[in-house]
């Protein structure tokens, strides 16, 4: 399928900025985040309305919702750690795509290398829009909403607030939006003279292979009694969450085994958090996790995977005047990231993630051989 661009413009808050809130200092826990976009792209089909028209409404409730989340209509300010409110506004591409929603939601890949075509890419230039929006029209009528946020002012919870408040508004109109954002974490937690966190584009001669994986709500039943260790509930401490277990025969333990040295992990970290006294305590703890896993990631002995779960947030619920999506996804996950998403049912959980060719391999045959036992 071919994407071609139409149009680009930026949408600016529809009203100003007050001037003592341009300038916005992002908190210590944002200069660690990786200087990359979140992409996620909403899917809608055709139902015989004008698209066009649906463009231009999108504009109007985009502009509106900015000026409730009027930093993310600015620019991010490296060198000072702070988001420049300025209006100059978000960028909103419209595109035309030659083929049908259909045949890109009945492959069993959803390949995302088409998919990546419908967002914005990662890695931006310094200075980009913090938001970019592309409104992708098939040729059938369907829609694909990319929308793509900077990821050094915002995460899921953010962006799944924005998103909403955006469909509000575009639905039923912006003084229907009960959202009132609060930006008051950098003072709070103010950032720290530190070398901030960065991420580079990969440049890899390594095949990446880009995956992925649906468990519906029985598959994960079965799972889960594994990770009990069966009926007896002497094995496992804790009963494991819909995104806490993971099979790899690599490691010579029981899955349950496994599953408790996950959960004790987390308790560890939560409980040593919850002893903080003061906002110092709680940076010096994150920062410190910060490093573990930037020193993992720098051995080239150790295979080092982060999981990012973005279950439980309200995707499905973005309608903006033509009802609700009938896929949400994730794409370009970076190497060694482990995205999860609900099914639209929200019983089961799509996985999103890229391995070099053999790691993908290996993971496909162990899920095999852990889904066919579970029958």
């Amino acid at each position: 399928m071919e994407v071609q661009i139409l149009s680009r413009k930026l949408i600016a808050p529809s009203s100003p900025t007050p001037p003592h809130l341009q300038n916005l200092k992002v908190s210590c826990f944002d200069q660690l985040a990786p200087s990359i976009y979140l992409p996620c792209i909403f899917y809608y089909p055709a139902d015989g309305e004008n698209n066009e028209k649906r463009s231009k409404e999108m504009e109007k409730s985009l502009a509106e919702t900015l000026s409730l989340f009027y930093p993310l209509g600015g620019r991010y300010i490296k060198d000072e750690f702070s988001v420049e409110c300025n209006d100059m506004g978000a960028e909103f591409l419209e595109a035309k795509v030659g083929g049908f929603l259909s045949q890109l939601l009945e492959r069993e890949e959803r390949e995302s290398e088409m998919a990546s075509h419908l967002v914005a890419p990662l890695f931006q230039a310094e200075n980009s829009p913090l938001v970019i929006v592309q409104f992708n029209m098939f040729a059938c009528g369907g829609l694909a909403i990319g929308i793509s946020i900077a990821h050094r002012i915002a995460d899921a919870f953010t962006i799944g607030t924005f998103i909403n408040a955006w469909a509000t508004a575009c639905r039923i109109g912006s003084e229907k939006v009960h959202c009132r954002p609060s930006f008051q974490l950098g003072s709070l937690f103010p950032p720290k003279e530190m070398p901030s966190s960065s991420a580079t584009a990969p440049g890899t001669d390594i095949k990446i292979i880009r995956r992925r994986f649906v468990f519906d709500g029985h598959t994960l039943s079965k799972l889960k009694a594994i990770a009990r260790g069966g009926d007896s509930e002497q094995l496992v401490k804790h009963h494991p969450s819909r995104v806490e277990f993971m099979p790899d025969d690599e490691i010579k333990m029981e899955l349950h085994h496994f599953v408790n040295r996950v959960h004790d992990a987390i308790s560890t970290t939560t409980h040593d958090c919850a002893k903080a006294s003061n906002s110092d305590d709680i940076y010096s703890m994150v920062s410190s996790k910060a490093r573990e896993v930037g020193e993992a990631l720098g051995e080239g002995n150790v295979d080092t995977y982060m999981f990012s779960c973005w279950c439980r947030f309200p995707w499905y619920e973005a309608d903006f005047g033509w009802g609700k999506p009938s896929w949400v996804s994730s794409v370009d996950v970076p190497t060694g990231i482990v995205m999860l998403m609900d099914t639209k049912d929200g019983d089961g959980i799509e996985v999103f993630l890229a391995l070099d060719e053999s790691s993908m391999l290996t993971l496909q045959q162990n899920l095999d051989k852990t889904i066919s036992f579970t029958g």
